[in-house]
């Protein structure tokens, strides 16, 4: 029994420390997926093959309205704190197409762009997916590559250095920033996360949806915000519905 103590004080100890190595190296998009694999046997393809058959089911009314039959090779999320609601944009042949929306299952902080560690803002800006973690305490969840270049190169003309990381979008129904959805809808997102190239999932995340109303919000304390939005709203112009 000591023995068996002893390897796995062992095998934990050589977790940890690959895991402090690698996130020094290359960031908790490398890491992360490697240290979820070791620590259980849930894994973001276990995930898929569990869910796949109803992800697909429960989608298939959305994909036969948009002309697919099965999940999208390729799709983009759209994200408005304002109205509390989340799109997934499925790309078929050359433009892209609302297969879904999904309302927030909770919120926190207020419209403007996240500053610093702690202030409870749900990001503002254009994103990737960094990683799926399949073994969240919120079920599901999907890394945010928050802060990007734009907000690093911000944070250093605003002599701001902790500027916060670890966005999600998740399942469950709370948060301190991140963008919950609850556990149905992070089936789905995930799954489709899942069947394609996740680090190719293009997100937006806007203080409010600009192709309805354009008008920017007043963000006095951040002086560079209408850039941002400009940045935005450029980009929201791909996402418009062709009827």
């Amino acid at each position: 029994m000591k023995n068996k103590s002893c390897i796995k004080k062992f095998v934990f100890l050589t977790i940890l420390i690959l895991s402090v190595n690698l996130s020094y190296r290359y960031g908790r998009s490398v890491y992360m997926p490697i240290v979820n694999k070791v620590k259980t046997q849930n894994t973001a393809e276990s995930v898929k093959e569990k869910l796949y058959d109803q992800v697909t089911s429960r989608l298939q009314k959305n994909l036969s309205e948009i002309g697919l039959q099965e999940l999208p090779q390729k799709f983009s999320i759209l994200a408005f704190k304002e109205e509390q609601i989340l799109e997934v944009w499925a790309y078929i042949d050359t433009s892209y197409h609302l297969l879904k929306s999904y309302p927030f299952s909770a919120t926190s902080g207020t419209l403007g762009p996240k500053l610093r560690e702690g202030d409870k803002q749900i990001p503002e800006g254009i994103y990737n997916i960094e990683y799926l973690n399949p073994n969240s305490k919120f079920y599901l969840s999907l890394k945010v590559s928050y802060p990007n270049d734009f907000e690093k190169q911000k944070a250093i003309l605003d002599y701001r250095t902790d500027i916060g990381s670890d966005i999600f979008i998740h399942g469950k129904d709370v948060t301190v920033g991140c963008i919950p959805l609850g556990d149905r809808a992070i089936e789905e997102v995930f799954v489709m996360a899942k069947q394609t190239d996740h680090k190719a999932i293009e997100v937006i995340i806007s203080p409010r949806d600009f192709r309805v109303n354009p008008n920017y919000p007043d963000i006095d304390h951040v002086p560079w915000s209408e850039e941002l939005y400009d940045i935005i709203n450029k980009k929201l112009a791909e996402y418009i519905n062709v009827i």
